[in-house]
């Protein structure tokens, strides 16, 4: 063998690759929506102060003030109710109040433009109050959900006899959601480095995408149902901080709410 070969002028040539520009917005805008709706469903920041009443009588109580708001026929019961979600608000943390003034604002607009068409045959009040009723009864469905542990939250249906099973579908579908919401961050996070050139048919990468949130749900699923056969579950899904005695603050709170009923009875001119 020679040791003056020449190196073949292919092999010499440069290989530079050039992929051709192109936009990456279709993905960065579903991973900007999915995070978006992740942090909607993420319930792992409700944080209850000494003051809170017990899950139970919480969600009770705020199962009566909305059903007070809906019948309330006098505007001015509604903006007593609403002072009160706002002095509750004004305790909040700041992500969790931008939180809640955000999806409670939401509803406000809607039931707004829904009551659109009332404002222009002459009743802009029937509007106005909607949207008062709807901003009460939204913000204070976030605040509890905001200033109640998950897991407290789901306990407390227990108090009123929601079956065991419809109890663990919903815990297990929060936790699930987000879980496979993560999955897909991920996947299109690792579709988007490793993204060369240009793709003109996105489509396809979008069902690879669920594809693969598919089989992970399979697969946890099927791993569910085996941890469940492996500890014997006959159905009976037992749930840790179920209802006890009740405390101080539920008897404040439970007062509280009777002297708001006979306050709006009386406004209401019943009593």
């Amino acid at each position: 063998m020679s040791d003056n070969a020449e190196i073949p002028d292919w092999l010499a040539a440069p290989q530079d690759y050039e992929p051709r520009s192109d936009r990456s917005s279709f993905i960065a805008k579903s991973m900007l929506s999915l995070a978006s709706v992740l942090r909607q469903l993420r319930l792992d920041d409700g944080r209850s102060s000494p003051l809170s009443p017990t899950a139970p009588v919480k969600l009770a109580l705020a199962l009566g003030v909305i059903i007070v708001n809906s019948l309330a026929a006098n505007l001015m019961v509604t903006l007593i109710l609403l002072a009160f979600v706002l002095v509750r608000a004004a305790f909040l943390p700041g992500r969790a109040l931008a939180r809640a003034a955000a999806v409670a604002g939401m509803a406000a607009l809607l039931a707004f433009v829904l009551m659109l068409p009332a404002v222009f045959l002459g009743q802009p009040a029937s509007a106005a109050r909607l949207s008062l009723k709807a901003l009460v009864s939204t913000g204070l469905a976030m605040e509890l959900a905001l200033t109640t542990p998950a897991g407290k939250l789901t306990g407390a249906l227990r108090a009123f006899h929601v079956p065991n099973l419809v109890i663990m579908t919903i815990d297990l579908a929060l936790k699930s959601i987000v879980q496979l919401g993560d999955c897909a961050l991920e996947t299109l996070t690792a579709l988007s480095l490793r993204s060369v050139g240009r793709n003109d048919d996105k489509r396809s990468s979008m069902s690879a995408v669920g594809g693969t949130l598919f089989v992970r749900s399979s697969i946890a699923a099927q791993e569910t149902y085996d941890a469940m056969r492996c500890r014997c579950f006959t159905g009976t899904y037992d749930i840790v901080g179920t209802v006890g005695s009740l405390h101080g603050a539920d008897i404040v709170w439970i007062v509280a709410f009777f002297l708001a009923i006979v306050l709006a009875a009386h406004l209401e001119g019943v009593i």
